[in-house]
């Protein structure tokens, strides 16, 4: 069991599920999530003209279809991974957890709620976003949504996040640790496929102004940009990740799902999976490092959809690589931040 402060909390923070698989519901979790202005930032008007009358309308029934799919007994697989994890970490250590998603429930507010009451004398909250990477719509809306719910509610307890740890030794040898079992059978090639983003919210968190997608290199040369740059971090990832698996550039590749419309960034995963084959890459491990959660996107976009663009496409195995969801070694992870910042190391923490 870990030490903590004794008026310390910590609070893990996912994106969000609906709160069934109901066409409503479905509705009202699309609207929250896609009328945020960090996912699509585009005038409010405009965004409430495209999420409420095109986008929301037509995609609900599909979405509400897509989750009845995935759906487990205990309900969405997103949110009862995320409560697993709590469970696992809290047998670890000391300080009260809390999960709370970005959109729909458990919301922010009932978590810090439920902090207070385990621990009325809480005098801090260190926030753990589950996203290696940072991104507009993922990392910097939910720790700003925190910001704004925290402020809102003069909450008296501070409150501090985990940086992206798209880097950070101890989550690379996590996904170290859960990939290898998956790299025992033979196979031609490992794709590693992370969630989309426009190009132009690239451009937005490029705090040099002049740096981000300017050239082919740009990823691979240094810049203050990359503190802030979701594709340089994917990438970077990935390196980590192929180095320590000694896995040759031969034999993997990156791409992006989930796309929502053009201007992307490319090279798009559904594409790249009708390709593979074609280029006599025809055994496939797939693999989704842009989340720590198995949720919509890694079960039903890829372990589904995306297996049967590629068999389809004449592929002969595809093989899918679950999250790290809540392995030992993830766990481990996650209390050996709060170990290191109970004894005095704050590299992982954003003030």
């Amino acid at each position: 069991m870990i030490n903590t402060s004794p008026k310390q909390g910590i609070l893990l923070m996912n994106l969000g599920s609906p709160d069934s698989t109901e066409v409503k519901d479905v509705r009202r979790y699309l609207m929250e999530f896609l009328m945020d202005g960090r996912v699509i930032d585009y005038s409010y008007p405009w965004r409430l003209l495209l999420v409420g009358g095109i986008i929301v309308p037509f995609r609900a029934p599909k979405s509400a279809a897509a989750y009845r799919s995935i759906w487990t007994t205990e309900g969405s697989p997103l949110i009862v991974i995320t409560k697993q994890l709590q469970e696992a970490v809290q047998q670890q250590i000391e300080a009260p957890v809390e999960i709370a998603m970005r959109y729909g429930n458990p919301s922010v507010a009932a978590a810090y709620d439920n902090l207070m009451k385990r621990l009325p004398a809480l005098e801090e909250v260190i926030a753990v976003p589950l996203y290696p990477h940072f991104a507009m719509s993922s990392y910097e809306t939910a720790v700003e949504h925190a910001k704004a719910v925290h402020k809102k509610g003069k909450y008296p307890f501070s409150l501090s996040f985990i940086k992206p740890f798209y880097n950070e030794p101890n989550y690379i040898q996590a996904m170290e640790e859960s990939i290898i079992p998956y790299l025992q059978q033979e196979y031609d090639h490992i794709l590693f496929s992370y969630h989309g983003v426009p190009q132009r919210h690239i451009h937005k968190s490029d705090i040099t102004g002049n740096h981000c997608l300017k050239n082919e290199n740009c990823c691979q040369t240094d810049s203050p940009a990359h503190a802030f740059c979701y594709r340089h971090q994917c990438f970077e990832t990935t390196r980590l990740l192929t180095q320590k698996l000694n896995i040759p550039e031969n034999k993997y590749s990156i791409s992006f799902q989930s796309r929502l419309g053009k201007g992307w960034l490319e090279p798009f995963t559904d594409i790249r999976l009708a390709e593979l084959p074609k280029e006599g890459k025809k055994k496939l491990v797939v693999l989704c490092p842009a989340f720590v959660s198995d949720c919509l996107e890694t079960l039903e976009e890829i372990a589904v959809e995306g297996k049967e663009i590629f068999l389809h496409a004449g592929g002969e195995s595809f093989t899918f690589v679950p999250c790290i969801n809540t392995d030992a070694a993830w766990v481990n992870t996650i209390t050996s931040w709060m170990k290191a910042y109970a004894e005095g190391e704050r590299q992982m923490i954003l003030q």
